[in-house]
C-alpha cells in the first residue's frame, strides 16, 4: 500500500477545526444568526483544557456543551475559544483548545463531523488564554453526555435537560438527520 506523505487525514481535519473556529468567531462578534446554535464535544483532559473541578469529576473524559440561548463572553483565538456558560445555575468560565475537539454540529441546518483531538506533539502547554471579552452574546450552553453516535442523536440529546432544575428545552423541529463526514473513510488501513 502507497505511503501517504501528504497526510491529507491531517489536512482535512485542520480544515474542519478552521470550520469550527470561523463560526465561533462570527458567533462572537455578531451572535448566532436565525435558529443556529452548536454542539461542540471535547476532550476534558486534552492539554489546555480549562473546566471546572466538578464539571471535570462528572465528565472525567469527554462531554459536550451546547451554544444556544445562555453563554456569555465568548472569545476565539487561533488556538481556542473561552465562554461562560451555567453550571448548576452557577456562571463558570471555560476554555477549551481546538485541538480537543472531537465533534461539532449545528443541529439547525443540519450539519456535523468528528474530529479525531490531535495529540500533543511537545509537552502539554496550555494555549493563551483569550483576552476579557466587552461585550455579552446571546446562546444557551448545557453540559451533555459524550457525544453521540450521530449528529441526530445529539440533537436529540440536546433536547434533554443534564442538570436538575435546568430550564427545560424547547421540543426540536423535526429536521433530516445530519450528514456527519468521517476521515476513517480517507485512512489508509492496514
Amino acid at each position: 500500500m502507497p505511503t501517504d506523505y501528504i497526510r491529507y487525514d491531517l489536512l482535512v481535519q485542520e480544515a474542519l477545526r478552521s470550520v469550527v473556529r470561523k463560526v465561533l468567531g462570527d458567533a462572537a462578534r455578531s451572535g448566532l444568526p436565525g435558529e443556529h446554535h452548536f454542539n461542540i464535544a471535547f476532550k476534558t483532559q486534552a492539554p489546555g483544557v480549562v473546566i471546572p473541578p466538578a464539571v471535570l469529576q462528572r465528565y472525567p473524559d469527554e462531554m459536550a456543551i451546547i451554544l444556544q440561548h445562555e453563554f456569555w463572553d465568548l472569545e476565539v483565538t487561533n488556538d481556542a475559544f473561552a465562554v461562560s456558560l451555567n453550571f448548576s445555575r452557577r456562571p463558570e468560565r471555560l476554555t477549551i483548545p481546538f485541538d480537543s475537539i472531537t465533534g461539532f454540529s449545528d443541529p439547525s441546518v443540519p450539519f456535523g463531523f468528528k474530529l479525531e483531538p490531535r495529540a500533543a506533539t511537545e509537552p502539554a502547554k496550555a494555549p493563551a488564554p483569550p483576552r476579557e471579552a466587552t461585550r455579552k452574546s446571546e446562546a444557551n450552553a448545557a453540559a451533555a453526555a459524550p457525544p453521540a453516535a450521530s449528529a441526530k442523536a445529539s440533537a436529540a440529546a440536546s433536547a434533554k435537560s443534564p442538570e436538575p432544575g435546568a430550564k427545560k428545552a424547547e421540543r426540536p423541529r423535526e429536521v433530516e438527520p445530519a450528514k456527519v463526514v468521517s476521515i476513517d473513510a480517507f485512512r489508509n488501513k492496514k
